[in-house]
């Protein structure tokens, strides 16, 4: 059986079936009519509602999708509009994003990033050397694949280069509640105002993905134009996917869930930092993130991560090569690996192994 670090997936235990089972029950007798036939795009209004009141906006400013990708889909379709344009990305940055913009003709401009977050400085530099970008793409807590957490200075130089120079942040934020430690920071769209600043989540980190659960806020120009997107794509949302994560929220289970998969990933993350410390050797590095499902290794010198990749997967192991996060060639050198998937044994197999490999003369270029 193969030991995967790749996948960025809850651990079966995480999932809560047993009460997404009565919450979907109780979901279709108290509103079975409404859940089951067609409404607005915008998603059920119970959850619209909630979901709007947590973040300090009107009902009509927030959009429910099938999952937090969706939404990005619908943002980017629609700044891009088929006439791409200029988007940028933090550099390493989630790969499904890099795979749609290039789907969809974007210019991808990579922005570097250190162990604080993405490097504001670098931002502007990049902003002052080429066209006026659609927007900036950005997850800024527990961030996939690094694991970094931008710092609250950071965030808020943020939310003011936003404004002084018109640039649409969409902030990516599924990660964000799955906190083991630390104090959170605020958002960037709560220092924003809401403006300037979309916000993205999800309920697949924190509920479970299968109920395919994401939203966008965002401003009512926009919320009414994406809007009018997801009709025309869907017609309308998955209503009764949506009326079960309320119900899960409104009987009180959303909180003790969290914490209870704060819990189980904490002792993941744990013994994979563990792991690492006692078995790899000093010249590689890795990010020690306060939450979410990733961490960031940098390999010794000379060791690729591609090759590395090979060798590990004929010895049952696997993971995600750091240059698949980045749109024009840089983490050679880098891997992700994921922790929230896999059990606290192979957890220690698995990094037991990949030490081994990364020691071996032919680990080496």
């Amino acid at each position: 059986m193969t030991i995967s670090f790749a996948r960025g997936v809850p651990a079966p235990e995480c999932l809560p079936v047993t009460e997404l089972a009565e919450s979907a029950k109780a979901a279709l007798e108290r509103d079975g009519s409404v859940a089951l036939s067609y409404g607005a795009a915008g998603g059920y209004q119970p959850l619209r509602g909630w979901l709007a009141e947590r973040h300090g906006v009107e009902p009509e400013r927030v959009l429910v999708t099938n999952g937090s990708l969706q939404g990005f889909v619908f943002l980017a379709s629609h700044l891009l509009a088929g006439r791409g344009g200029r988007v940028l990305v933090e550099a390493p940055t989630y790969d499904r994003p890099l795979k749609i913009l290039a789907e969809l003709g974007a210019e991808v401009s990579a922005v570097p990033q250190d162990e604080h977050g993405l490097d504001i400085d670098a931002l502007e530099r990049e902003l002052d050397s080429g066209p006026a970008p659609a927007f900036l793409y950005t997850i800024p807590t527990f961030q996939n694949p690094s694991g970094r957490t931008l710092s609250t200075e950071r965030r808020g130089r943020l939310a003011e280069l936003a404004s002084e120079r018109d640039l649409l942040v969409l902030e990516d934020d599924p990660y964000g509640l799955v906190r083991f430690e630390g104090e959170a920071p605020p958002t960037v769209f709560e220092l924003a105002g809401g403006r300037e600043v979309v916000y993205s989540s999800s309920f697949s980190k924190t509920v479970a993905p299968g109920v395919r659960v994401g939203y966008l806020v965002l401003s009512e120009e926009l919320a009414a134009a994406i809007e009018a997107r997801a009709v025309s794509t869907y017609i309308t949302p998955s209503l009764l996917s949506q009326a079960t994560v309320w119900e899960f929220i409104r009987r009180g289970s959303f909180e003790p869930n969290l914490e209870r998969v704060q819990g189980l990933l904490r002792a993941r993350r744990d013994a994979m930092l563990d792991a690492l410390e006692r078995d790899f050797p000093e010249e590689a590095s890795w990010s020690r993130p306060e939450g979410g499902y990733f961490l960031w290794l940098d390999l010794p010198a000379g060791v690729e991560a591609a090759g590395l990749l090979d060798r590990a997967e004929d010895e049952g192991v696997t993971f995600v090569k750091g240059a698949d996060f980045f749109p024009a060639g840089g983490g050679e050198c880098s891997a992700r690996l994921a922790y929230s998937f896999v059990s606290l044994e192979e957890i220690g197999v698995g990094v037991r192994k990949l030490a081994a490999l990364v020691a071996a003369p032919a680990a080496v270029r």
